[in-house]
């Protein structure tokens, strides 16, 4: 269990030293691996080296020593943003990935200022600057990447170097427009709400708040409200064991995933004790340091529970799972910070239910799970598996959820907590919703897997597992799955399953979900490595005929934890 700031940077150093192989002579390139990504090579390799700056920067503006990073650093910065030399991260196109890895520079210049910027030459900070100001010159994406900008100006406010006022404040309204209530940012215009309204929105105004209370006192204080706001809901996100709820895009970030409480401790902001933030952030982790994350060199993998590019996103390149360093911003703090001393507290006591309409969702924390029901619209930003990562009935901490292999046929659509439509062989699931609402105990939807079916769902969760009523209109016969949860089934969790008349049961060491209706029960085998967590993983199922017509199907979902 980490506990000192000792423990905390080690932990760090741990995680990123491995790297330093990989480093090109003159630092400006880091190839980490060989898979592609929608973006170019030198994007890639400035990626690579700038998420690092997001643990290293706290490392060393909470007095943390290490003359080797800090000439590699240094190195890279005058290297990669000389337009002479040949290792420049080359010139910008709108919205360009380049932008994205500038923020993490722009920390640096704020909070490390003696590590990352006083060290350059004149003529190094000149071409540092003037790299970092053609943010203000191209057209951004209107979502998180805004805040970027914001970083950066603040950043070249700092060091005295032009910088766009109008953009800063444009960003900042725009981010304004991405509230919606209750601490929930949506990421832009996207409409999605998911880990980007607290690993990077909410993330990236507290850091605002940290550097411009003075200046901006009463938007600073309105970021610090909302984000205690947030915290209460989203602690519901995280189970006892440190556990995060597997949901939505960029998962390979990992322990981003609870960042946004390390931000909270920067900028003053306790939603819940001391003892209780530190035991989030360390229990979660360390829960990420005992899984299969990082390979035979210690770099860390693409995927999320186990290296996995069936679930990764367009974005994902070698570099990209390093953006989780973000969780060490705490490495801030000083050295007499009550936080530094405290002992790890368990999560605080929570009402089972949640009803978070602002998320789209109705949350259960079971304590040693955590199962969150969505009902919200979402786009398809084509970065990959976008269905499967926001169109289930329910996530849970502990059976993690599927991508698809493809639609074709059920083992290899692997639609877990779905209703799949089987038509000439596909598979067809819960994509867009007509309607979506959530409620203070159910979510209901209504959406069109198919043209010619209407379906209505509702979903009532209780303190055993749930109960889905569909309602479906079909103008054609075919078979369709109400799928439970994935059960983890590799050689070491000794999976079995039992069956009745109307109820299959998949279960292992130390979990098990049961699932009923008026229908043949089937376990149905996936495809490897389509689940998150878990490489091999089983799905209990109830098989119906759906007739010419209105049907209506009651399935129960029963679930068991262990851990």
């Amino acid at each position: 269990m980490l506990h000192s700031k000792k423990d905390f940077r080690q932990c760090l150093l741990s995680i990123i030293d491995p790297v330093k192989p990989y480093f090109s002579e003159d630092k400006a390139v880091l190839d980490l691996g060989k898979t592609a990504v929608y973006y170019g090579k030198k994007a890639i390799y400035m990626e690579g080296i700038s998420r690092l700056f997001w643990g290293l920067v706290p490392f060393y503006a909470g007095g943390g020593e290490s003359q080797e990073w800090q000439q590699i650093l240094r190195k890279a910065l005058a290297s990669g943003t000389n337009p002479r030399h040949p290792e420049y991260w080359g010139d910008f196109t709108n919205s360009d990935q380049k932008f994205v890895e500038m923020a993490a520079i722009a920390y640096g210049m704020l909070f490390a200022t003696e590590t990352i910027w006083e060290p350059l030459t004149d003529q190094e900070k000149d071409n540092l600057a003037r790299y970092l100001y053609a943010i203000n010159e191209y057209k951004l994406p209107e979502c998180n990447w805004v805040l970027f900008a914001v970083l950066v100006n603040l950043a070249l406010k700092k060091v005295v170097r032009p910088y766009s006022k109008e953009q800063l404040e444009n960003y900042l309204n725009m981010t304004e427009s991405f509230y919606k209530g209750d601490g929930w940012y949506q990421d832009g215009d996207s409409g999605q709400v998911d880990y980007y309204t607290s690993f990077a929105i909410h993330f990236y105004c507290l850091i605002y708040a940290v550097v411009m209370e003075k200046e901006d006192p009463v938007r600073s204080q309105r970021f610090k409200e909302r984000a205690n706001v947030f915290a209460k809901q989203f602690i519901y996100w995280f189970d006892d064991t440190g556990e995060a709820l597997p949901y939505g895009r960029s998962l390979t970030y990992r322990f981003a995933q609870v960042s946004f409480f390390s931000a909270c401790l920067l900028a003053d902001v306790y939603p819940f004790t001391v003892e209780e933030m530190k035991g989030i952030i360390a229990r979660h982790i360390s829960n990420w340091l005992r899984k299969d994350i990082f390979d035979d060199s210690g770099l860390l993998t693409i995927g999320y529970g186990y290296p996995n590019l069936i679930m990764a996103e367009a974005y994902n390149a070698p570099g990209s799972p390093y953006w989780g360093l973000k969780v060490f911003a705490m490495l801030m703090l000083p050295d007499d910070h009550p936080f530094w001393s405290a002992e790890a507290a368990a999560l605080p006591k929570l009402p089972g239910l949640s009803s978070q309409p602002y998320a789209d969702k109705l949350m259960y924390h079971y304590g040693n799970h955590v199962t969150a029901f969505p009902a919200g619209h979402f786009t398809y930003p084509g970065h990959g598996q976008a269905v499967a990562k926001y169109g289930k009935f329910a996530y849970d901490t502990c059976f993690g959820f599927h991508v698809s292999k493809s639609n074709y046929g059920i083992y290899e659509a692997a639609p877990d907590s779905m209703l799949a439509f089987i038509i000439d062989g596909y598979c067809y699931v819960r994509r867009n919703l007509e309607e979506g609402q959530v409620e203070a105990d159910r979510t209901r939807t209504v959406w069109i897997p198919y043209p010619g079916i209407r379906v209505e769902t509702i979903i009532i969760p209780d303190e055993k597992g749930h109960t889905r009523k569909h309602i479906v209109h079909s103008e054609i016969q075919c078979e369709v799955f109400d799928c439970g949860f994935s059960v983890a089934g590799r050689d070491e969790d000794n999976v079995n399953s039992k069956e009745t008349d109307n109820s299959v049961t998949i279960y292992n060491n130390f979990s098990s979900c049961t699932v009923s209706g008026e229908g043949k029960p089937m376990v149905l085998g996936t495809s490897p490595n389509t689940n998150v967590l878990y490489r091999k993983a089983l799905i209990p199922a109830i098989r119906y005929t759906i007739n010419k017509g209105s049907n209506e199907i009651l399935t129960r979902v029963d679930v068991e934890v262990k851990r």
